[in-house]
């Protein structure tokens, strides 16, 4: 399991840079980022937050049956967005946290 950053630390601040070219690195890294999430616990957990600077989230949109509907992304981008969904969020790197996004 790696460490999860927490606020304030700068590096949750610093802009996170492309992947390049999806290695085995790269497959590891999501891996362990995942394990990482499912451990702390959470639902989401993106590359920043365990100090790597690389554009790399994972997601489990189903914490009633974890692993069922994980999302891996690399280099996500949001293209094309409608409709508004409110929902309380909270963070792994902001402890004790939740508002409405």
């Amino acid at each position: 399991m790696l460490s999860i950053l927490k606020f304030p630390d700068p590096t949750l601040k610093k802009v996170s840079l492309p992947v390049e070219n999806i290695t085995g690195d790269t497959v590891r890294l999501v891996q362990d980022i995942v394990e990482t999430m499912y451990a702390a616990p959470g639902v989401g957990l993106a590359a920043p937050q365990i100090g790597m600077l690389q554009r790399i989230i994972v997601i489990d949109i189903d914490y009633e049956n974890p692993g069922k509907n994980l999302i891996k992304l690399v280099n996500p981008e949001i293209r094309r967005a409608e409709g508004e969904l409110i929902w309380e969020e909270g963070c792994l790197s902001v402890a004790d946290f939740t508002a409405e996004v």
